[in-house]
């Protein structure tokens, strides 16, 4: 199959050679390929039900689907005694897109951190090489009223968050129990390489959306954000058209809540990231409505931010909003699928105008429904907007 990639060069400050980062990569012959995880929780729901929205793209657009499930997570653990088989890792590392539903379990608590789920999720990041997780945040017209804030301040709230993925203190070593001590360590290390990729990818993102870009540090008390700062601003001279600024974590995390409008592209480390794209689901209505695409390397990680949610697991009303809109980021980034991208985005919007909520969104005079019929509703917007694109295109054709 012949590939097409959309790559850009990262100079290293050290004056050696320049490596090269894939932020996407598309197939010219439109094969939708995905290894799906459904994982834990309410995994298995969302995957599902975004296997079937894929299923209506590639129907409404006359794509290829191939969807390849493996373990991982608890699930894995209890059939193979891992959170993530090699088989699966294997898969995943073939690509050319891995969804991921959810890992985690109550019943993992006594396991060994290499054992529980959630290592699962850290090594996929680490051996695909995604160091960049993308977290849009944008406030659907519709949900404004069950937003965390009042409707004037969450109002207009369109902002992505780049956050640092494989590097700062869920990796640095030295980590764990000292032996004979009753200490414990985590490591927090950066290095100048290591915020320059990710700092060229906001002001990138940044370039091509408002213009603005917020770098979230501790830079008053911790010499790696000093490091931090220092990079971001040299980098800035690359990008005379993107304004920067400087804001600490603990402002950021204020200023989120009070004026969240102000935000545009967002780039932060691992941990501080971690945290505000939590947040900002609070801004949006709920957890269940935000995606992420962990990219950087060959291959695209893409999961919902809401977890596995086991209280809820298994009554079919999890909320695959963030599973679907994960897809489109998929569609976009790994497959340079545009048009359906934006298609699925827009057949989202065209449900929610329809007045269809899923428990955690509706209100009193909404439409509850399980996640299967908004799953079966999403698929139906897609079928008609696929068929308008389809005859736009007979209408210009000789």
């Amino acid at each position: 199959m012949c590939w097409r990639k959309r790559i850009w060069r990262v100079p290293r400050t050290s004056g050696a050679s320049s490596e090269l980062f894939v932020l996407g990569c598309g197939p010219i012959v439109a094969h939708i390929d995905v290894v799906a995880l459904a994982g834990d929780g309410i995994g298995p729901e969302v995957t599902e039900a975004v296997t079937r929205v894929l299923g209506g793209v590639a129907s409404a657009y006359g794509h290829e689907l191939t969807v390849r499930p493996h373990d991982v997570g608890w699930s894995a653990y209890e059939r193979h005694g891992t959170p993530l088989p090699d088989t699966t890792l294997e898969a995943c590392v073939r690509g050319p897109a891995v969804f991921l539903g959810a890992v985690g379990d109550p019943r993992a608590d006594g396991l060994s951190p290499e054992k529980r789920p959630e290592a699962a999720l850290l090594q996929l990041r680490r051996e695909l090489g995604c160091f960049a997780n993308l977290r849009p945040a944008k406030i659907d017209e519709q949900l404004v009223g069950i937003s965390a804030l009042k409707p004037e301040v969450a109002v207009g709230t369109d902002l992505v968050i780049v956050r640092e993925l494989t590097g700062g203190i869920y990796y640095g070593t030295p980590r764990g129990a000292e032996a004979g001590s009753d200490r414990t360590v985590n490591t927090l290390v950066y290095t100048e390489f290591e915020v320059e990729r990710i700092a060229r990818i906001a002001f990138e993102m940044a370039g091509r959306r408002r213009g603005r870009l917020t770098s979230i540090d501790k830079a008053n008390v911790l010499e790696v954000s000093q490091l931090w700062r220092a990079v971001v601003d040299r980098v800035a001279g690359d990008y005379p058209d993107v304004s920067v600024g400087h804001m600490f974590v603990d402002r950021a995390a204020m200023e989120l809540i009070t004026a969240p409008t102000q935000f545009d592209v967002v780039l932060t480390s691992n941990l501080f990231g971690d945290i505000l794209s939590d947040e900002a689901g609070a801004i949006c209505g709920s957890l269940g409505l935000l995606a992420s695409a962990s990219v950087g390397g060959e291959v695209g990680l893409y999961e919902p931010v809401h977890g596995s949610a086991p209280d809820i697991a298994g009554q079919g009303i999890a909320n695959p909003i963030g599973g679907i809109r994960s897809a489109a980021l998929m569609l976009s980034h790994s497959f340079d699928l545009q048009s359906e991208a934006r298609a699925l985005e827009d057949a989202v919007t065209t449900v929610l105008a329809g007045g269809l909520r899923t428990p955690d969104l509706a209100g009193p005079n909404d439409a509850s429904v399980n996640t299967s019929a908004f799953t079966d509703a999403v698929v139906e917007a897609v079928a008609l907007g696929g068929a308008r694109v389809g005859a736009a295109s007979a209408e210009v054709s000789p």
